[in-house]
């Protein structure tokens, strides 16, 4: 996991703040780096992060909300060779909470897409995400 890769990519609407887009990023990634744009409103914002550094958040809110099982199988069904991609519902991580949702139509500002890239992408779930004791 010394190599993960984190990219966060996230749609910012023209009536959305940009400053309110970047805090519901940084409410689940707090050592994301946003990459300067130009100030076209069609541009989504691009963050990354590297490392399990750029996980913590995350990590910690998956255990404090009681949701990990979940988020395995979140993980589990984004996983494609040394990828996993997953997707966060934007306005519950503005209000600082994690809620998994589809590409489409779930979020009605539209989603956080997150892509993690790394060698081990299975010990990295089992790291983020670990089964529980009543499991799924």
């Amino acid at each position: 996991m010394d190599k993960l890769k984190i990219r966060i990519i996230v749609e910012k609407n023209p009536t959305e703040d940009p400053d309110k887009v970047k805090q519901a990023v940084e409410n689940i990634f707090s050592t994301a780096e946003f990459e300067p744009k130009p100030g076209d409103n069609g541009d989504p914002l691009i963050a990354n992060a590297k490392g399990k550094e750029g996980l913590t958040k995350l990590y910690n809110l998956l255990r404090r909300e009681r949701i990990r099982d979940a988020a395995r199988g979140v993980l589990i069904k984004g996983l494609k060779g040394h990828f996993i991609t997953f997707y966060l519902n934007k306005q519950v991580a503005y209000a600082g909470h994690v809620s998994f949702c589809q590409p489409v139509a779930e979020s009605p500002l539209g989603p956080i897409k997150v892509q993690l890239a790394c060698d081990n992408p299975k010990e990295l779930i089992e790291w983020l995400a670990p089964r529980t004791a009543r499991g799924d």
